[in-house]
């Protein structure tokens, strides 16, 4: 399981200004809150229909800032690969600082950084593929896949860093939240192929094949329902779990219903409302976020646990 490098907020704060240590988790939250801003621009790109606003690639209509040409479609997909820009520079600078203090950090947080790096350049190629393949459907979806997946490694990895002491052992609360982070992306990835396809307005235009692609996005809720209600509640009910445990547990329910909320708003007036599509993406991501650092937490605890009674056996054993 992965390891802390502390388990103390007050040690934290001793050394907030000189540990390596800290200045990696900050960069890494940075990024993910970034990363999270990122994918809501994406969508809203999309919604806009602004995907192909700028026709070429890296560049916008050969230019770095196409003054000409631009309107609020063209900035949309112009920002968007500003931003993206900065989050592949970013990425860089996170290797390099885990390469850099290796010695001083986690045997795990040099690779996190390789393993963010080689995400991010997968995340750039199927960026340049989704303009020269013209928005072709699987593309954006693996595009939109593999951004959540860096999301999630980057929520992962904060996770682990940030000073945490658990006070009892989280059982299997953490296998469960992890399969429930599974099913949250899986929904997701459906949720991804419904929009790339405009399933909803195929289906309503009496497309059986896409019917058949949206309604899976729609069963997939129940699961989804179930596990992070039944999360949400084992979190809260149980006596072993610290505060900042069930504390994600509630944010993870109050996520859901927020979610289905907007889903089915979104689904009643037929994608025409575009904040409200960008809403619904942004806090699928939240809630997949908010599970993966209830699945972190309680591997800690579990590791944490386990270390402290090699400890004091060890201890014992001296006496």
């Amino acid at each position: 399981m992965i390891k802390s490098f502390s388990s103390d907020r007050s040690s934290d704060d001793a050394v907030s200004s000189k540990s390596p240590i800290v200045y990696v988790r900050r960069l890494i939250m940075a990024m993910a809150i970034a990363t999270l801003f990122l994918m809501a621009l994406g969508s809203a790109t999309r919604v806009m229909n602004a995907g192909l606003s700028c026709p070429d690639w890296p560049l916008c209509y050969g230019e770095f800032v196409p003054t000409e040409q631009m309107n609020l479609q063209v900035f949309l997909e112009w920002f968007h690969r500003l931003v993206a820009s900065s989050m592949g520079l970013a990425t860089i600078m996170l290797t390099g600082l885990t390469l850099w203090f290796r010695q001083s950090l986690p045997k795990w947080v040099p690779w996190f950084g390789v393993g963010a790096l080689i995400l991010v350049m997968i995340q750039g190629a199927l960026g340049a593929f989704t303009v020269t393949e013209l928005l072709r459907f699987d593309i954006v979806t693996a595009h939109l896949g593999t951004g959540l997946l860096f999301f999630s490694t980057l929520t992962a990895g904060a996770s682990a860093l940030f000073p945490y002491r658990p006070t009892g052992n989280s059982g299997k609360l953490p296998w469960v939240s992890l399969v429930t982070a599974v099913l949250i992306y899986a929904q997701s990835i459906l949720g991804g192929l419904v929009a790339s396809q405009w399933a909803l307005h195929q289906c309503l235009a009496n497309s059986n094949q896409l019917c058949a692609v949206m309604n899976n996005h729609l069963f997939g809720v129940i699961p989804v329902c179930i596990s992070v209600l039944g999360v949400g509640l084992w979190s809260w009910r149980s006596q072993t779990i610290d505060f900042a445990g069930k504390r994600f547990g509630l944010i993870a329910v109050g996520l859901l219903l927020v979610q289905v909320a907007i889903g089915f708003a979104t689904y009643k007036l037929r994608l025409q409302v575009e904040p409200l599509t960008v809403a619904h993406q942004s806090v699928g991501a939240l809630l997949l976020g908010s599970m993966i650092v209830i699945t972190v937490l309680g591997f800690r605890s579990q590791d944490y646990l386990t270390n402290s009674s090699i400890r004091l056996s060890n201890n014992i054993d001296t006496l």
